[in-house]
């Protein structure tokens, strides 16, 4: 290792390369780390943190309203958009300090700088037009939203990266696509009075979570007045003189809207740093294709988080931080466990999920206990909203193994992170019986639904 500058340099300064570069560095590595834009990567400059600000704002007027039912009077509120942008560029500000802070102060060294890769111990910094070397190298560049090129007027589109700054509240927006970040923000942005179109081809929003949570996720926001068109897709898009936006959705549905904003996907930041030249094999999508333990087609260098398309979570991208560490550095091949992995979507109300649906649970075992519970939270007795909750468990009927929870509701999210405890310590449904509730709560459904709502017997319903 002494014949190179480091002993590890990082291409890319997101959640996973800072903390891979500030734990290797720790360890008394030589550690260099270069980041072309800001510190601190998607989840907090144009994601994850960003998003739930965004979200507590768009939850107040639902807040006011409620607050009669329980005594208060509140004057009619105003809301000033360039306000919450300034106040969250401030928060990622601070935090974004505290990134590169935090690898400095480990004894490592930063640079704001595109990298490249010129041979596989090689790093080119474009910013100072100088070569560094390092034994080991971590690629850490993640990923950035799906363009659509192919739809007419896709260059009047936004995507959420844009939707953070944008100079003006739209008074009406169109979002295309049905995931977690499409859902997430048409929630946002009808909570902050938008008039608000959710456009997705599929049958229902979510793919991948359970059945029971789309539909009645659906059903609220619905009732909220979300938009929601599936089975759909946009044709085109044209600016109109105005300079408003006119939408073709499939079936002849013309929208005039303020933005289009597209959210059909995240495609891996893997162009232009040099892959190619040193040999580094990608994916049929484009990622860089790695091991078990996170390691490329090149023995020196690594890949972690959404660059390797595996599973597009901060969380993760910090876990196969640690595991690289411990394998390249700590002599203790530690590959990352990706089973079992606790969710949410801070859509609203939230969805907190953790292990198999009862879809797929079905798919892998003959004998399924399903505990179903639907009912007003407490919060809303007084307030009078007319909201549902659901708490679901999925249960192995032969072993009693809870497979699967899955909460639709308030604080959903922080109740997946707790229930990821026991369902990936495979704890089962009798463990969940005898524990005791905490009442009042919502969460204390969970451990008193003690008889299954139905049973599914090789893929019939009993």
């Amino acid at each position: 290792m002494a014949g190179y500058d480091y002993d590890l340099f990082v291409i890319g300064g997101g959640s996973g390369g800072v903390r891979a570069a500030r734990v290797a560095a720790a360890l008394g590595k030589r550690v260099g780390i270069a980041e072309e834009y800001r510190y601190g990567g998607t989840c907090v400059i144009r994601g994850c943190v960003p998003k739930k600000l965004y979200v507590y704002a768009s939850q107040f007027p639902e807040h006011f309203e409620d607050a009669a039912g329980y005594g208060w009077t509140v004057p009619k509120a105003t809301f000033d958009w360039p306000t919450l942008v300034a106040n969250k560029d401030r928060e990622i500000s601070r935090l974004e300090a505290i990134y590169k802070k935090n690898v400095q102060g480990a004894g490592g060294e930063t640079f704001h700088s595109r990298a490249m890769l010129v041979d596989p111990h090689g790093v080119h910094l474009l910013s100072e037009d100088r070569t560094v070397t390092a034994d080991q190298i971590l690629i850490a560049t993640g990923g950035r939203p799906a363009p659509h090129p192919a739809l007419p007027g896709h260059e009047h589109c936004i995507f959420s990266n844009e939707a953070f700054d944008l100079k003006e509240l739209p008074k009406a927006i169109m979002i295309e696509g049905g995931g977690y970040i499409a859902v997430e923000f048409a929630n946002i942005f009808h909570g902050l009075g938008v008039e608000t179109t959710l456009v997705y081809r599929g049958r229902e929003i979510l793919s991948r979570f359970d059945m029971d949570l789309r539909r009645m996720l659906h059903e609220t926001m619905e009732k909220k007045g979300i938009r929601i068109l599936c089975h759909a897709v946009s044709e085109w898009v044209r600016k109109r003189p105005d300079g408003r936006l006119d939408a073709l959705v499939t079936g002849g549905k013309a929208l005039t809207v303020d933005q289009v904003m597209l959210a059909i996907g995240r495609i891996p930041n893997t162009e232009n740093i040099g892959l190619e030249g040193v040999g580094i094999e990608l994916t049929k999508t484009g990622a860089i294709n790695v091991d078990a333990y996170s390691r490329t087609s090149i023995d020196n260098i690594w890949a972690i988080g959404d660059v390797t398309n595996r599973v597009q979570l901060t969380p993760v991208a910090i876990h196969e931080a640690m595991c690289f560490v411990e394998t390249a550095f700590k002599g203790n091949p530690t590959a990352p466990d990706h089973d079992t992995i606790a969710t949410a979507v801070f859509s609203q109300p939230e969805i907190g999920t953790v292990g198999l649906s009862e879809d797929e649970a079905i798919k892998r075992f003959s004998d399924i206990e399903i505990h179903r519970a639907t009912f007003r939270p407490m919060r809303h007795a007084l307030s009078g909203r007319d909201e549902k909750m659901l708490m679901k468990l999925v249960v192995d009927g032969a072993s009693k193994k809870v497979l699967g929870a899955h909460i639709l509701g308030p604080d959903a999210g922080e109740m997946a992170q707790l229930l990821g405890i026991p369902i990936k310590a495979g704890l089962t449904k009798d463990d969940f019986d005898r524990t005791m509730a905490v009442h009042p709560t919502a969460a204390e459904e969970l451990v008193t639904m003690y008889k299954p709502t139905y049973r599914v017997k090789d893929g019939e319903r009993v």
